[in-house]
């Protein structure tokens, strides 16, 4: 498992049930927020202070989803994404990446089809049986709840490189959103 997160260039991550804890709160003028994680959201700043690039890849178009990427500093922003193999597929050439170099982390049905075109997958603790059945990796922790985080620690420790974000919170603050 190691070697295989040691290769890891991009995380590719589902929203709902991923950065969330899947609950999706709709009003009369549509979805009126999600919860994240702060945890999730550090270990998304350190991914990619690190060099790891984030993406997003979710069924759904939301501008909460938008802000948040925004607020995390995630430009690789895929919504509305009904072929998600597809998607993962798009990014890995416009990238320049392999599929070795890919991570992704998805927790229901419909992220079976990214799992196909990851070098690597991740599902959240609380991911639907099929999904836990066939990732690389479940994190023991839920969606919504540091299971990005989890993901994160294992891929920068792997690297080699989590140590040195240690190193560089010990010394000051990095202004890391959360």
């Amino acid at each position: 498992m190691q070697e295989k997160l040691a290769q890891i260039k991009l995380l590719a991550l589902d929203v709902d049930g991923v950065l969330t804890d899947g609950t999706i709160n709709i009003g009369e003028s549509g979805e009126i927020f999600k919860g994240f994680n702060a945890k999730d959201g550090l270990g998304v700043s350190c991914a990619l202070r690190s060099g790891l690039k984030v993406a997003i890849i979710t069924g759904r178009k939301s501008e909460i989803i938008h802000r948040r990427a925004a607020e995390l500093g995630i430009t690789l922003l895929c919504e509305g994404v009904k072929d998600k193999y597809a998607e993962l597929v798009r990014l890995t050439e416009e990238l320049q990446l392999t599929q070795q170099q890919i991570a992704y982390m998805g927790d229901d049905l419909n992220d079976l089809p990214a799992f196909k075109a990851a070098g690597f997958t991740f599902a959240p603790q609380d991911a639907v049986a099929e999904v836990l059945a066939n990732a690389d990796c479940v994190v023991q922790k839920d969606g919504g709840r540091g299971a990005v985080r989890s993901a994160v620690e294992m891929i920068l420790k792997a690297q080699n490189k989590w140590e040195a974000i240690i190193a560089s919170y010990l010394q000051s603050g990095q202004g890391d959103k959360q």
